[in-house]
Parts: C-alpha cells; structure tokens; sequence
C-alpha cells in the first residue's frame, strides 16, 4: 500500500501545479482568439478532459510516466496572434488542422523529422518571441494596479524563493483573493458556474491556416511534444513517441470543436510524474501520471468557476498571472536561442520579427519569424550540425522490456577511473586478458 501512496500523491500534486499554472493563460488565449466565455469554459473543460484520457492511457498502455497537458506555448499564440479573419470559426478550424498535423507526424516518422530539425536556436527565438508580450503584463500590471499587482508579484516572489512549485499556484490565490475583495457584488450574477460543452462548426480560410494552424503545430511540437519526450528520455525511458503523436493528436481533434486548441506531451510538469520524487522505483512511476490524467479531467470541472473569474477581474491582472507562470518557459527559451554564437543573429532576427507581432496577406508573426530566421541560416550559414541534445523521433512504439528497466536515478559513473598516477604494484602486474583500470575507464566514457 505505502508504494502505491507515494506515486498517487505525486500525481495529485501534477495535477494541480499543472492546471493551477497555466489555466489563465489558456483562457487568455481561448478570448483572444474570439472566444465567449462559454466558448472559453468549453475548450478548458474539453482541454482538461482529453488531456486527462491521454495521460491515463498512454500510462496503462505502456507503464511508462507520460503525463500530457494542453499546450501552454501554443495558448500564448492565440495571443499574441489574436482573433483570426473570420473569427472563432476559423480558430477552430485551425486546431483541426493543427491535430491533423500532430497525427500526420505521428503516422510519417519523415514530418516528425523534419519538425525536429528546425534550428534549435530559431525555434527557442520563435517560442521567446511568442511569450514576450505575455511576460511583460506583470510589469504593466504593476504600474495600472500596483497594490493588487503587487501583492500577486510579492507573493510570487516569496513561494518562488522558499516553494518553487507552488509560486505561480500560489499567485493564483493571491489574485483570487484581490479579485474577491475588489470585484462588484453582481459580478457573478447569472454565472455559469458549471462549464458545458459548447460545439462550434469551424470555417478555414487561408490565411489562419498559413498564420494559427501551422505555427500552432509548430509551437506545439518544438516546445511541447519534443522537450516532453527529452524529459522521459532523461529519466531513462524509451517512450513510443509514435504512439505518442497519434495519441495527442486524435485528442486535439476531439477537443477542437468544444473549443480545444491543443493537446500534447506535458514538457512543463513531466518531471514531478516521471522523477525519483514520484517513486524510487521507475516501474511505479506510471501511477503518478494516470493519477495526474485523473486529476486533470477531475479539475476541468471547475472550468466555468474559472472562466468566471477571469471574466470579473482587469484584464491586466489575469494576463500578470499568465506571464509570472511563463517567466521559466521565457528564460528557457531566450537561452535556447542564444546561446551559439554562430546562429546567434538569426535567432535574433527570428525574435525579433515575432515578438513584433506584424500581420501580412493576414499572416501573424511567428510564422514570419520562422521564416526570417530560416533565411538567415541559409543565406550565412549554410551548413549546421545537427542539435545533440534532440530526442530521436523514430523511437519505436515499443517501450523497453518491462524485466530490464532502465534506472536513470541511479546511472554508472564513469567518470572515475582509477588514478593513472598509481599504477599497479609491480610485484601483481594485470593479467595480460584484463586491461588496466584506466582503460576500462577511457573505453566506458559516454562523450
């Protein structure tokens, strides 16, 4: 029993980090992109839901830690691309077409390749430019209301310090609270306090396709799925990424007409299911993510309660809370792009043009970010070693044989060979079929 307890616990906690995190800056998404309330308290509530049903099968299926979320990245978008020609129809329509494309990579290992083979450097530019208008809300917040901005910004700063994990959650209360104090009395009056599903018949044109559903794909699998499958690969696990895309995407595609923009691999709370912290045993670690699966759809629940809230506070505010719980994804990014200088500018570039957030032939930013940057790889760098650190993405649909798990938390070291300066006694020389400790050392090193 008390094995069972650990992983159940560490589930519950992903859960609620997971959705107390970023549930703001998913509705701030869903009503920039033409959303009603009810549109909105529908996709969170679809979002929730689907996203639990793949955590908990992806989890039972292959006994492997792999939590699923919506997408955080790709909420930012909605944005900073704001409402599309044609409006939420064809918003919808673009997640259609972005679940189209999640599957298609799942199904083509070729697509999900060429995904992958974006420049680290310009996608991490992309991803920043895309969050910068988001993470720059605490700050105006704190010059149109500095008392309740700044109680939520010092209550951040406080869990940030003492409970990392909690800080963003911890926010949330605290501008619960201001809302609570500060909003009208009628403010709730004739609330849907309990969401329901509200379908809408999508509507494409080019435009949205070209600047929301492929940028959204992009976002999504560069920032989502891959970063989530690294993770679990960290943790030494061989998870069917495959399977994964089919999975998420046929997910994305349920979810779309409630209003959903997008389900994927969780890159953001991956680690709290699939650490040591969930359980010493990795085999057991499967539990934390089917009990977050659970706990997400349970969660949705409360979708309409708090798209409510949201709808009663300043604008400003929800938007501080969404930018102090992207500032880690912020960072993470910027340095991602930065950090060769051999591609530095055209990350730059790509950052640049994104974060401008300019519309042309009605197509958003971070598409023409994408391009720019692209470009710029091409015309002064014409060849680029491929990124070390990305996670193959011909992983079969396989994971390892459940008899030889891998133990991540407890790897070899080999990194301390013997001393080369004390050689063996000459009067015990090696045996002539066993080569000397340092050897063995040299030849085990992973480089």
């Amino acid at each position: 029993m008390a094995g069972r307890v650990q992983p159940v616990l560490a589930g519950v906690v992903t859960a609620l980090v997971g959705f107390a995190s970023s549930f703001t800056v998913v509705l701030a998404g869903l009503r920039a992109a033409g959303a009603s309330d009810a549109q909105a308290a529908s996709g969170l509530l679809a979002l929730c839901v689907a996203s639990g049903f793949v955590a908990v099968w992806l989890g039972w299926r292959y006994r492997i830690p792999m939590s699923a979320a919506w997408s955080t990245p790709g909420a930012a978008l909605l944005v900073a691309t704001g409402s599309p020609p044609g409006g939420w129809p064809v918003a919808v329509g673009a997640f259609l077409v972005s679940g189209v494309l999640i599957v298609a990579a799942g199904l083509f290992p070729p697509l999900g390749r060429a995904v992958a083979a974006i420049p680290k450097p310009v996608a991490g530019a992309m991803l920043a430019g895309v969050l910068l208008p988001l993470c720059t809300a605490p700050v105006r917040a704190l010059v149109e209301l500095p008392v309740v901005a700044g109680s939520v910004v010092v209550g951040w700063l406080l869990l940030h310090r003492f409970a990392r994990r909690w800080a963003v959650p911890g926010a949330l209360v605290v501008a619960v609270a201001a809302i609570a104090l500060t909003a009208p009395p009628t403010g709730l009056t004739g609330a849907a306090l309990i969401p329901s599903v509200t379908l809408t018949a999508p509507a494409w044109n080019a435009s949205a396709l070209v600047g929301l559903a492929l940028p959204l794909f992009l976002v999504t699998m560069a920032a989502q799925n891959v970063p989530g499958m690294a993770v679990l690969v960290g943790y030494g696990y061989r998870p069917p990424f495959g399977a994964a895309l089919r999975t998420t995407g046929l997910a994305s595609l349920l979810a779309a007409p409630a209003g959903g923009h997008a389900v994927n691999l969780a890159a953001i709370t991956a680690a709290l299911a699939a650490g040591p912290d969930a359980h010493p045993d990795p085999e057991r670690r499967w539990i934390a993510s089917v009990t977050a699966g659970a706990g997400l759809a349970v969660l949705g629940l409360g979708a309409g309660v708090a798209t409510t809230l949201v709808a009663v506070a300043p604008p400003i505010l929800i938007e501080a809370v969404a930018g102090l719980a992207l500032l880690g994804a912020l960072a993470t990014a910027l340095a991602s792009a930065v950090t060769d200088p051999a591609t530095r500018e055209a990350a730059v570039v790509t950052f640049v043009v994104t974060a401008s957030g300019v519309t042309l032939i009605g197509v958003g930013g971070a598409f023409w970010g994408l391009v720019a940057g692209c470009l710029m790889l091409l015309l002064f760098h014409r060849r680029q070693p491929a990124a070390p650190d990305q996670p193959a993405l011909t992983a079969p649909d396989e994971p390892a044989a459940p008899d030889q798990p891998a133990a991540p938390d407890q790897p070899a070291a080999p990194d301390q060979p013997a001393a080369p300066d004390q050689p063996a006694a000459p009067d015990q020389p090696a045996a002539p079929d066993q080569p000397a400790p340092a050897a063995q050392g040299r030849s085990t090193r992973v480089s």
